[in-house]
């Protein structure tokens, strides 16, 4: 058996491929906040544009704003978001910007239907209930 963890539940053994759902569901907008099983800060956005998924932190590196609710434009073929808060823009296929700022962005793919995501930790399109020790 391979080492590291097997604990599915907690997942510190690394990254792996996250179902997120059907894609024609997913389509449907522009962009969809998934909830990490890390909290808060491990958000990702998935954005829907132009016939292709992207995925990148939640949260712009800042000083945090919402990236789901940055308007989404195209300049010189490059897909950018650009933050609500201070307008900073990232190009969502690197999530570099135009500024010394970057943003983590992460592998989407599509098989059989479904969106994936790779990322650390579990991924929901519902927030995670808190942690109860019972």
């Amino acid at each position: 058996m391979a080492s590291g963890s097997g604990d599915e539940e907690g997942n510190t053994g690394g990254v792996s491929w996250r179902l997120i759902g059907p894609a024609p569901e997913l389509s449907k907008k522009r962009c969809r906040l998934m909830h990490s099983s890390l909290g808060y800060d491990s958000d990702v956005c998935l954005f829907y544009v132009k016939g292709e998924f992207f995925a990148m932190d939640a949260r712009c590196s800042h000083s945090g704003g919402p990236l789901c609710e940055g308007d989404i434009e195209e300049a010189d073929g490059v897909l950018q978001v650009f933050c609500p808060w201070h307008d900073y823009n990232f190009d969502l296929r690197t999530g570099r910007s135009g500024t010394s700022l970057q943003q983590q962005v992460y592998e989407v793919k599509l098989e059989d239907g479904n969106v994936y995501v790779k990322h650390r930790s579990r991924l929901s399109l519902q927030p995670f209930p808190p942690d109860r020790k019972s």
